[in-house]
């Protein structure tokens, strides 16, 4: 019982207690402390709390109802999307739904099948283990989740060479949820062992807007209706953005307006550290200040922008171009990158035609 306290993450029945201070297991993500000003308290408890994907939220909800009624685990999931959707939020919120414990993992840190096996191995009927960025898990790794997804069971080998034994440990059944964003860089093997695939799409201004507000009052801190759809509107569609400029936001206005947010405070806050009416940041501008000024909106190489800005070409087009793109700022063509009438626009720059 002591060693299932260690390996088991929260206990949804009981929200909001500590974890016992005390040494954690190597490998192992023990009950994170309390924090009182993270995500952790800004994370929605329970699916009826949660803004947006509605229609994720409502298959969820069939689902998890038929498998309390039938007294079994739910079956395996995979959420893919962007950064900052909310994949780990409901990764907590589903266990919370089903009364049952969650064991987080992230795949990057299950570089051998020794590091899953105490996962495996101590995870209880009907529990949930979450793995976060779950295209990284190594191909050896991946072999052995098969087995335990599929007939939960592992199949352990002892020894080497002629004096190797194999010994086959039985699982609880558990529900194993996988969160990537990359979907495509997972292996068909483990993707189709999934049998809820859901993919998380972008927010709405309305759906940020009611996210800003929730947390505000978590937070402690007033927000005009106005200034929160400020925030929502600069916060590119996310809702992990949206959390981030809210904190910011409270800061400053603690320091310079007496801790009250208005429009003006919001909007003299995110100016302040470069997020502009569409959300864009300094290095977003800067990528199509140089698209436009130095190779007159294109067509112009992803190589020929990066040394011009003295960034890396990684940079721009992992970080950067995508939500250019997504915003119609910009377009990728066979010929290079070309600056669209829309990015002129917002940079308030003459077209060529124009000019």
């Amino acid at each position: 019982m002591a060693r299932e306290a260690v390996y088991q993450q929260t206990d949804p029945r009981v929200p909001g207690d500590e974890p016992p201070d005390g040494p954690t297991t190597p490998g192992i993500l023990a009950s994170p402390a309390p924090n009182n000003d993270g995500d952790g308290k800004l994370r929605p408890r329970r699916l009826d709390e949660m803004v947006g994907q509605r229609d994720v939220i409502e298959r969820l909800k069939i689902a998890i109802d038929a498998a309390t009624r039938r007294r079994e685990p739910l079956g395996h999931i995979l959420f893919d999307g962007p950064p900052g959707l909310g994949k780990t939020t409901f990764a907590t919120v589903i266990p919370a739904e089903m009364g049952t414990t969650v064991e987080m993992a992230n795949g990057a840190g299950l570089s051998a099948p020794k590091d899953l096996l105490p996962y495996l191995t101590n995870v209880s009927e009907g529990s949930v283990l979450f793995i976060d960025e779950i295209h990284r898990v190594p191909k050896a790794v991946e072999e052995y989740l098969y087995t335990a997804m599929e007939d939960f069971r592992i199949d352990i080998v002892l020894g080497d060479g002629v004096n190797a034994r194999t010994l086959n440990f039985e699982l609880k059944p558990f529900t194993l949820i996988g969160a990537t964003t990359r979907a495509g860089m997972l292996s068909a093997p483990l993707r189709d062992r999934f049998m809820i695939r859901e993919h998380l799409g972008w927010y709405t201004n309305d759906q940020l807007k009611e996210i800003v507000m929730r947390n505000s009052r978590k937070l402690d801190i007033p927000v005009d209706d106005d200034a929160a759809t400020e925030i929502a509107r600069r916060s590119r569609s996310t809702p992990r953005l949206a959390n981030n400029r809210l904190h910011w936001v409270r800061d400053y206005a603690q320091i310079k307006a007496n801790g009250k947010v208005t429009l003006d405070v919001a909007r003299n806050s995110l100016d302040m550290i470069g997020i502009d009416v569409l959300g864009l940041d300094k290095q977003d501008r800067n990528y199509l200040d140089t698209l436009l000024r130095v190779f007159a909106g294109g067509p112009a190489g992803l190589e020929a922008i990066a040394h011009t800005m003295n960034v890396s070409s990684d940079t721009l087009e992992d970080e950067v171009e995508p939500f250019l793109l997504r915003s119609e700022l910009m377009v990728r063509t066979r010929r290079g990158r070309m600056a669209t009438a829309k990015g002129y626009e917002h940079m308030k720059v003459k077209p060529p035609d124009a000019a």
